[in-house]
């Protein structure tokens, strides 16, 4: 025999031995790269679990918890008397300085400038187009609410971005609790009126 074939016979002989050893169990789906992508450890959440009463996966949260990195904002209900208690006793927490400034003007550009216009007079692309009313300008304006909108307090102006107000919906999904300061922080430079 010559070594040509000596090496078929051998090809030909691991190639019956891999046939016959796969067929052993028809479950089986041979050798699996990374099994648990296939067989999960943790429960879905549509499954069956026998570690809970109910034999449910998903589960309601405990009453009275906070998600991680959630800020709670319900101390202050939406409503005339939470808006007027924010405004007694919600004040910025960050330091009023360049960086916070400069990131607040860059958030209030893109969240709020459409309406309210760049420097705050009301007169942002959206109220150009004429479908909608102009919102008051920060700094000779009146609120809706009473007052004058150059006198709005901190807690006046985050509880508004929270909430909302007439036509301007809430941004509490938009902006993060230290965004929102941030664009109060803004907001007061063009209450200045510059």
């Amino acid at each position: 025999m010559n070594k040509a074939n000596i090496f078929s016979l051998i090809f030909v002989g691991i190639a019956v031995a891999a046939i016959l050893s796969s067929c052993q169990d028809k479950r089986s789906r041979g050798l699996e790269y990374a099994p648990n992508m296939y067989y999960p450890i943790a429960f879905n959440p549509d499954q069956k679990n026998k570690n809970f009463a109910d034999g449910k996966t998903a589960q309601l949260p405990p009453n009275n918890t906070t998600p991680v990195g959630f800020t709670r904002y319900d101390q202050f209900a939406d409503t005339p008397e939470g808006y007027l208690e924010a405004s007694n006793n919600m004040v910025n927490p960050l330091v009023v300085n360049k960086k916070n400034l400069l990131e607040g003007q860059q958030l209030y550009i893109a969240m709020c400038a459409p309406c309210h216009g760049e420097k705050g007079a009301g007169n942002g692309k959206i109220v150009e187009l004429g479908k909608y009313p102009a919102p008051p300008a920060y700094a000779s304006g009146m609120s809706s609410r009473g007052g004058a909108m150059k006198d709005l307090t901190d807690g006046k102006i985050y509880h508004t971005m929270q909430y909302g107000l007439n036509l301007m919906g809430s941004y509490a999904s938009q902006l993060s609790p230290e965004e929102r300061w941030k664009v109060v922080m803004y907001v007061h430079e063009l209450q200045k009126g510059q």
